[in-house]
């Protein structure tokens, strides 16, 4: 893992499209902003397992269902 530091008002690039920029530092809380195309999907991590989860969920459902399709 590649760890850098920055200050508020600094940014890092990823790619030719990404860039991360230190909004605002408060306490323990860090505020991000990211400028990238439209086309890159950007959660925060808790969000993007449960979606993972969700996505999982319904391809078991659609094996079930395929399945009982076939038995008839």
């Amino acid at each position: 893992m590649l760890v850098l530091t920055r200050k508020t008002g600094e940014a890092i690039q990823i790619g030719d499209d990404i860039e991360i920029t230190v909004v605002s530092i408060k306490g323990d809380q860090v505020k991000l902003g990211i400028n990238a195309p439209k086309h890159v999907d950007i959660h925060r991590k808790e969000v993007y397992l449960s979606i993972l989860e969700e996505n999982q969920s319904a391809a078991v459902k659609v094996k079930d269902v395929f399945s009982l399709l076939k038995e008839r």
